[in-house]
């Protein structure tokens, strides 16, 4: 059986691993097909491709911060591009842009967190970011060096999350604009974790029809944070929409206590994905 794990995250982002380390901790699991998809970055696929263990294939994406813009109403979601043009001028625009969102974003948090008093400060977290786009994962992490909370789940669930009066919105991309930039740069698009509903509010049936319309070319179904009433209701809208079904961990090192390819993808899917390329740009897939 080929493993197949396409929703993973480095040190160029929130993750623990570098990308040289992520690369052999999958070969060591007995990954076959791993995928890169750091938030709104490409900073780790050449480290990873450098460091690719013989019979591990790369997949390179990444994981792009969008949002769905209805009448009175805003739900972000995230949208995994794969295999797409990274020199692209309008993709690189759009990944500059949030990544500066990002940085304003957790630093803002920061703030409101210094200003209620809790022992934390903006370069305890660049500091740990380490030069990857910085998340909440990373202020998380400094909230345990400090002795707030007792691992970085905790601080998800209470001073992080959605909720808290501490939280700050991220600057977010219009995920339909953000489907044609990756398609017209040669690229497909998975919905990533469509019904994770403890991270907060999901969008409707409707909006993942429109998605398809435009281009999205699958579904993240098999995924840590999806319910299995969630699971089976979203394949059935993958077959009506004509979407490819994938499964991933979303694993992020010590930051989640997720395992490599705790879901996978199947090898069908995996090739239905791939032909959905656009063949007049090159596949940016390694074998070695």
């Amino acid at each position: 059986m080929v493993v197949i794990d396409l929703h993973t995250h480095s040190t160029a982002s929130d993750g623990t691993d570098t990308p040289e380390q992520l690369v052999q901790a999958a070969a060591a699991a007995g990954v076959d097909v791993l995928a890169i998809t750091d938030h709104d970055t490409t900073a780790g696929w050449d480290p990873a491709e450098a460091a690719l263990p013989a019979g591990l294939t790369l997949v390179q994406g990444t994981e792009f911060s969008c949002a769905w813009f209805g009448p009175n109403r805003r739900i972000g979601l995230h949208l995994l591009g794969y295999l797409y043009d990274r020199d692209d001028a309008e993709l690189r625009e759009a990944r500059a842009r949030l990544r500066e969102s990002r940085l304003h974003r957790g630093e803002a948090i920061v703030n409101n967190l210094i200003g209620a008093g809790y022992p934390i400060t903006w370069e305890q977290v660049t500091d740990i970011s380490a030069g990857g786009a910085v998340g909440r994962p990373h202020i998380g992490r400094a909230l345990v060096e400090s002795g707030v909370v007792p691992d970085v789940g905790a601080a998800f669930a209470d001073l992080l999350s959605p909720f808290s009066p501490y939280y700050v919105r991220n600057y977010d991309q219009d995920v339909f604009d953000m489907i044609r930039l990756v398609r017209n740069a040669g690229g497909v698009t998975v919905f990533a974790h469509p019904r994770a509903r403890r991270r907060g509010q999901v969008v409707a049936d409707e909006v993942i029809a429109e998605m398809a319309a435009v281009g999205l070319d699958g579904l993240e179904i098999d995924h840590p944070d999806l319910a299995p009433e969630d699971r089976a209701d979203l394949r059935v809208l993958a077959d009506q929409f004509d979407l490819v079904r994938t499964g991933s961990s979303d694993y992020h090192g010590t930051n989640k206590p997720i395992r490599l390819a705790a879901e996978t993808t199947t090898h069908d899917q995996y090739e239905a994905l791939l032909s959905r390329r656009n063949t007049a740009v090159a596949p940016i897939v390694l074998t070695t």
